[in-house]
């Protein structure tokens, strides 16, 4: 029985942290007691709102004392430089994705928070919670799918607009998000991608940078991608497509699964396609399959107030796990970073992926940026 409530700072107030803020304050073991945002008067109103104490600067909130753990809900690169003072400070810390802009950034992070082991260290990947990827984990663990030889995921439903490229001066820019649909629209499927398969061995991408918006990060990805079994990926994602697509389809020797609009087809071979391939007595023949509709459990609790309740549940109870550890997320981090380094190095990216070689590539489009707008920090 988890009798008291974890004291939450929540740095960076726009859409996601009033989202987390109105869902901690429904939770019994969460108590909001600053929030901090550097314009006074919006961190005014809104700390009056939920009761909470208004910080304008994060190092202030931070060192405060009113706080125990810190939620970052920030721009991308500001999750890294937030997080390792909330570790010195010692300070739980859950962070939005991605945890990093970049690998090495992500490490520094990892690095920090190994010299604090007593504290909790998540990431937002919500959707490991979802029902359908919780099935999707199982089956794949339980060996319903035999060895995995083919993935194919396309996420082309992230339409945006120009307006909302427009609508902050940090959006659509290596200086301000360090990337485009990889680094903030996708890191959720690039999560899932290497949670459910593992990371692969070798990437090669071709990222089309402003080709739907004025930007000048990317917004039209194609990657393949070599597994160390032999299985290949292809990994699709855009932000200027509509209606778009979000299709996973999966195959293994037992067969192939497919999830689109929420819905799980299972269709399993009677037996491994290759044993079948080296017995069969015709050429033409296949192996019996049975199809199966996966039954989707129904998702009684939102998303993230699954991993806001189990990051608080973690804090109270030592012997509790993190649903999402943010360790974790340096993986999807170094994914999104080889797609994008492939594509402008235009090679095959072998992994892991030299993190300093990405960083030095970064800045150098940061230092010759011609699409730098006007940003103001949201923190």
């Amino acid at each position: 029985m988890l009798h008291r409530k974890v004291n939450i700072g929540i740095v960076g107030i726009g859409n996601m942290g009033m989202a987390h803020a109105a869902t901690l304050g429904k939770m019994p073991t969460a108590n909001i007691t600053a929030i901090c945002a550097l314009q006074k008067n919006k961190a005014d109103i809104f700390a009056k709102k939920i009761n909470a104490k208004a910080y304008y600067d994060v190092d202030e909130m931070i060192n405060s004392g009113d706080i125990e753990a810190i939620i970052i809900a920030t721009p991308h690169y500001e999750h890294t430089t937030i997080a390792l003072k909330a570790f010195v400070a010692g300070l739980h810390v859950l962070t939005e994705k991605p945890i990093a802009v970049h690998k090495a950034d992500a490490l520094k992070m990892i690095t920090a928070h190994n010299l604090r082991p007593d504290l909790r260290f998540a990431a937002m990947f919500n959707q490991r919670t979802k029902p359908a990827h919780l099935a999707i984990k199982k089956i794949i663990e339980d060996g319903g799918l035999g060895e995995i030889r083919r993935i194919n995921w396309t996420i082309t439903d992230w339409f945006r607009t120009e307006h909302y490229y427009n609508s902050g001066g940090w959006r659509g820019t290596w200086q301000g998000e360090g990337g485009g649909v990889l680094l903030n629209q996708c890191p959720h499927q690039l999560d899932l991608f290497q949670w459910f398969f593992g990371l692969p061995i070798k990437v090669r991408a071709f990222c089309q940078i402003g080709q739907y918006h004025q930007i000048e990060v990317e917004d039209n990805v194609t990657a393949y991608c070599e597994f160390k079994n032999g299985a290949t990926g292809i990994f699709i994602a855009s932000t200027g497509e509509a209606p778009g697509t979000n299709r996973l389809e999966v195959t293994g020797e037992l067969g192939k699964f497919v999830l689109e609009d929420d819905k799980l087809t299972f269709t399993r071979n009677q037996q491994e396609m290759s044993i079948f391939s080296k017995q069969a007595k015709q050429g033409f023949s296949k192996p019996e399959v049975q199809k199966i509709d996966v039954e989707i459990k129904e998702q009684k609790t939102q998303e993230h107030q699954v991993i806001l309740e189990n990051f608080c549940d973690c804090i109270l109870d030592k012997e509790l796990t993190l649903i999402a550890p943010a360790e974790e997320g340096v993986k999807s981090v170094e994914l999104a970073n080889a797609m994008i380094f492939s594509s402008f190095k235009e090679m095959t990216v072998e992994m892991p992926l030299d993190g300093g070689a990405y960083e030095e590539l970064l800045n150098n489009k940061i230092k010759h940026s011609t699409l730098l707008k006007s940003s103001k920090k949201s923190t």
